[in-house]
């Protein structure tokens, strides 16, 4: 009865334990469904702790994103009050844009609240410029400091995030960049700010409006950045701060703007609550539609077949080579087998002939021989020969 007890009750606390988990990852499944953003993580910056995330190390494009790390290199390297001239190329860049004109002198400073409060393309080409001399020279800059910083799987082609061939970072690699950022007073105060008026050294005033809805909306938002284009749909990466805690939340490839700034506000919701609970950190891989790695299988997948049509042309190649050497050997053969018929009929032609000919001897022998014996015969008969 012990045993039976015993098994009784070890079935009993396995089934429980199951049911406990399986309720557990239904609601974390479910929860995660929620989330619709390709890519999504919040981060305690005092540990550096993941709180929540959806796929954070999938590589996904980054938008205006980018514009954040523009701003920590050249607040690195150049001087906020430097005056700069707005070049040609500047001025000429893609929108969304401030409208700096060919020849505007502005400041480094306030060429950065364009860029981070407007998300504007030609004051982070400018900034580009000013720093390191050409938007190439600065990427290498970003790169760099991107490594430096841990975001390993983030690589920049330009200093303001439009779309590019091979230009990619991770919600994690974001978030980090984030973090990173608010190391800068300057630039949290910045991110932060709602609308501001900027102004160049002839004079010329422009209105800047944040593109952060949810400094509006929510208290505890520090600042952030957003960012759009077709192909990398919405993207955002934000700062919250409750009493002492801080939680950065960065979200990729959001299908709408609604649905950024939801998701937006729930992740620092659920980030808090897990700071203050201290739960254990909840990770979540979906599929997602697209990303750097599938392109790249994509790529070794046509790459493969490619090869494969590549190898079997040059099997084809081989083979007819072949065929054609066999055809030729074929005919080859075909004629040496004639060239051995007619040789054997021209032998057996020469063979008969000889035979022939020696049988046409025989003939005349024999006939001579006849007439031989007749004149023998006759000769004996008239008394011309003798006997011995």
């Amino acid at each position: 009865m012990k045993n039976k007890f015993k098994v009784n009750k070890n079935f009993f606390l396995f089934s429980l334990v199951f049911l406990l988990l399986t309720f557990y990852f239904s609601l974390f499944t479910a929860y995660a469904d929620e989330i619709h953003s390709k890519a999504a993580v919040a981060v305690d910056t005092s540990t550096g702790k993941i709180l929540y995330a959806k796929n954070p190390s999938l590589r996904l494009p980054p938008a205006s994103t980018t514009k954040l790390m523009t701003a920590i290199v050249v607040i690195e390297k150049a001087d906020l009050s430097d005056v700069v001239a707005i070049s040609r190329k500047a001025s000429r860049v893609a929108p969304h844009k401030a409208g700096f004109k060919k020849g505007d002198k502005v400041t480094i400073e306030t060429l950065l609240y364009a860029a981070l409060l407007g998300s504007a393309n030609d004051a982070a080409v400018a900034l580009a410029e000013a720093v390191a001399g050409s938007e190439a020279k600065f990427v290498r800059l970003m790169n760099r400091k991107a490594v430096a910083i841990g975001a390993k799987d983030t690589i920049f082609i330009n200093p303001h995030g439009l779309p590019g061939s091979g230009q990619y970072t991770t919600a994690f690699d974001l978030s980090r960049i984030m973090v990173y950022a608010l190391r800068y007073p300057k630039l949290k105060e910045i991110i932060g700010t709602r609308v501001t008026e900027i102004s160049t050294e002839n004079g010329d005033a422009m209105f800047v409006r944040n593109t952060n809805r949810l400094l509006w909306s929510d208290e505890d938002l520090v600042g952030g950045k957003t960012g759009y284009t077709r192909k990398a749909r919405h993207c955002f990466v934000c700062a919250a701060e409750r009493e002492k805690d801080m939680v950065v939340v960065a979200l990729l490839g959001s299908p709408s703007r609604e649905t950024l700034w939801r998701e937006s506000e729930v992740l620092v919701q659920e980030g808090f609550r897990a700071i203050a609970s201290n739960e254990e950190p909840k990770i979540y891989f979906a599929k997602a539609d697209h990303d750097v790695l599938s392109l790249k299988k994509a790529s070794y997948k046509k790459n493969s077949k490619f090869k494969i049509r590549k190898s079997k042309m040059k099997t084809d190649k081989r083979i007819a080579k072949k065929t054609a050497k066999h055809k030729k050997t074929k005919i080859f053969v075909k004629k040496k087998g004639k060239t051995k018929l007619f040789a054997k009929k021209t032998m057996k032609y020469k063979k008969a002939k000889l035979i022939a000919k020696k049988k046409g001897k025989a003939k005349k022998f024999a006939k001579n021989k006849n007439k031989n014996g007749k004149n023998y015969r006759i000769a004996e008969k008239v008394g011309d020969g003798h006997k011995g």
